[in-house]
């Protein structure tokens, strides 16, 4: 495979990366309120993060401009806890699969204060420092991209396994959802069949009482 050919599939691969592991982004936050978001992480996937309090002002920040952070599992064992900061980062490898959340809290302030804060969390290969293994390894730019290359499509691979082994969780929670919900509606027109039959009786006894049959 040529330089050329390499080159154009790690970016095709690398922006296909960043839409999916990493997450950066930049939200509001007013005082007193509360931000919390997910992502799904597989086990044993190596996950970073880092964020900081954009200064609206030249200088150091005003009191006001404070925050309470914390990274939790889908089990909600916590792998970060951060109060009263204005950044900070974390990193961790998953041990769980599912939804790891990361929520910000902004301390209550009077009057009312608007946090920007700058988020960054990475999950991945996306969050391997790929800079540090070229030093490290002292390769060249080949060696480089290939190594780039083969963890990516390694990382693609556990993902599309992970993905498929949620597909057949997913298929059998929905066969266990009709099985049940075929169940009910079986036992409810037993029972409707039952109380109109007791009605029937009913009114048969009735009648024969009163004569009138």
């Amino acid at each position: 495979m040529s330089t050329l050919n390499l080159g154009l599939v790690l970016i095709i691969l690398g922006f296909m990366l960043e839409t999916k592991m990493g997450e950066s982004m930049r939200f509001e936050l007013d005082s007193g309120q509360t931000k919390c978001i997910s992502e799904d992480i597989r086990t044993n996937a190596m996950s970073v993060g880092k964020y900081a309090i954009v200064n609206p002002h030249q200088g150091s920040l005003p009191p006001s401009h404070k925050l309470t952070v914390k990274v939790s599992s889908p089990y909600g064992h916590s792998y970060h806890i951060g109060e009263d900061v204005d950044s900070g980062n974390f990193a961790f490898t998953a041990t769980e699969n599912g939804a790891y959340t990361s929520c910000f809290w902004a301390i209550n302030h009077q009057p009312p204060v608007k946090i920007t804060i700058d988020f960054v969390w990475r999950a991945g290969v996306a969050a391997k420092d790929w800079s540090q293994v070229a030093k490290k390894g002292q390769v060249d730019t080949m060696e480089f991209e290939l190594k780039q290359l083969y963890d990516t499509v390694t990382y693609i691979h556990e993902e599309m396994h992970y993905l498929r082994e949620r597909e057949e969780e997913m298929q059998h929670l929905n066969n266990e959802t009709n099985s049940t919900m075929a169940a009910l509606s079986f036992f409810s027109i037993a029972l409707c069949l039952s109380v109109a039959g007791l009605q029937v009786w009913h009114l048969k006894t009735f009648f024969q009482r009163k004569k009138l049959l």
